[in-house]
């Protein structure tokens, strides 16, 4: 049991769409990345997408449906099976929390990022 420092964490993470783990909860990766930009759309099929945008704003493109704006201190949870794409105009700063094993990717062609611990 600590105490984890998410601006401390942050700062150690200097690209874009490269999620870190900080933290276990249950059998989930509890992780802190930077966007800046926009990522392929894509699916998980088997778990939602959970987003909380810590700093900025970010954008929520939903297949079907209109964008999202997300800003800081709102979280964002995309169902299983829902083809989305975050993407941010300017640096912002998410918490996610993602079954461990789950690639960010999901069903898209772009190669999954390894999550390392900090």
């Amino acid at each position: 049991m600590e105490t984890v420092n998410l601006n401390e964490k942050l700062d150690r993470i200097s690209g874009h769409w490269d999620p870190h783990v900080i933290a276990d909860y249950n059998e989930n990766d509890v992780m802190v990345v930077k966007f800046l930009g926009e990522y392929p759309f894509h699916k998980h099929d088997t778990t939602d997408d959970f987003f909380y945008v810590l700093e900025g704003e970010m954008e929520m493109d939903i297949e079907g449906a209109p964008s999202r704006i997300i800003k800081a201190g709102e979280l964002f949870v995309v169902p299983k099976g829902v083809v989305h794409r975050p993407r941010a105009r300017s640096e912002v700063k998410v918490l996610l929390i993602e079954p461990k094993g789950e690639p960010n990717s999901g069903d898209s062609d772009r190669e999954p990022a390894p999550k390392p611990r900090i």
